[in-house]
């Protein structure tokens, strides 16, 4: 069974995917991620300055081909839109936890962005926001306070009828598991789909999801199909790819097998521009308008051909001449 949808969030949903009804969405919301990858020694010795001149080349030069863009309010999504890098019309997220990977999984709950929230997205023209939150289901009152936090991000959106992309990143719960370990790439499937169950139960607009299986221990593409058919047989609101920093190539054939079973698109990221990181002036743009686009260019036209549009998953709303007066 479809679910209802809101106006607000039609209108929304189709301003950040393409006409298709597919999100290809450029990714560029990292932030100690990225100052780390700029400066691995010392990511607080990273000016502001030079982590918005990377997000603006990257925007300026991905984004034209993209349904939408996904920015943080620190260093991206308002100098975007003031620079005029975020073009007209353009739907973007915009995430609004206080950063993301670099985050310690054994908090209890995902702090978000002090001073930011969905109703100043909503005013800035966001056309959804994000939560990128580390997640395990077995983690007992840490995972309750992780669903606690998504209820009332969802519950604060559905006011602003702005739609969630929730982003569950999935850890280890031994420390001494390393997260890159054949041991956890064992395990990696089986959270994956459960924790995405979880979250379109609980009601999330979109899923931002990581590719069930680890590609550096499983390169069988037969096994990652059923892992994809699982996940999406789990979930009944759309779902989308993250890439996760993984290579181009390998990111590209999780799109394609994703897509084939039910993915809805991707949010990608470093796959796409992460060799702009340590290249300047010319050379980064050069690097951006060629080997960038063209990447991002074979993302779209896989996801296009072999994604499930995101409307399959949503009743939308009967309009008739008085619906706004209960509106």
């Amino acid at each position: 069974m479809k679910r209802e949808i809101q106006p607000g969030k039609v209108r929304a949903l189709r301003a950040t995917a393409n006409d298709e009804g597919i999100f290809t969405i450029l990714a560029a919301d990292h932030r100690d991620s990225m100052k780390v990858m700029i400066n691995p020694d010392d990511l607080n010795a990273v000016p502001a300055e030079v982590v918005t001149d990377l997000k603006l080349a990257i925007t300026r030069e991905i984004v034209p081909l993209a349904s939408g863009t996904l920015l943080d309010p620190v260093y991206g999504g308002p100098q975007a839109i003031m620079s005029g890098a975020l073009p007209r019309g353009l739907g973007w997220i915009s995430s609004i936890e206080d950063q993301g990977y670099l985050g310690d999984p054994y908090k209890p709950q995902t702090p978000m962005l002090n001073g930011w929230g969905i109703e100043k997205a909503k005013r800035l023209g966001a056309t959804g926001v994000k939560i990128l939150m580390k997640y395990h289901p077995d983690s007992g009152e840490v995972a309750e306070k992780q669903r606690e936090l998504v209820a009332g991000v969802l519950a604060e959106g559905a006011r602003y009828e702005l739609p969630l992309f929730l982003e569950p990143i999935c850890y280890p719960l031994d420390p001494d598991m390393p997260y890159s370990s054949p041991e956890f790439a064992a395990l990696r499937r089986d959270i994956v789909v459960r924790t995405a169950k979880t979250f379109s139960d609980l009601g999330a607009d979109i899923l931002k999801m990581e590719f069930p299986i680890d590609a550096t221990f499983n390169d069988d593409e037969g096994e990652w199909a059923d892992a994809c058919a699982e996940l999406n047989e789990a979930t009944d609101v759309p779902w989308a790819l993250l890439s996760a920093g993984v290579t181009h190539e390998v990111f590209r054939r999780q799109l394609q097998v994703g897509c084939e079973n039910g993915c809805s698109g991707f949010l990608a990221g470093r796959s796409v521009w992460r060799e702009a990181v340590a290249l300047q002036g010319e050379a980064r743009i050069a690097f951006l308008q060629t080997d960038g686009r063209s990447r991002f260019q074979e993302l779209v036209n896989i996801a296009t051909t072999y994604g499930t549009p995101w409307t399959d998953h949503y009743e939308l709303p009967s309009i008739d001449d008085k619906w706004y007066m209960t509106y």
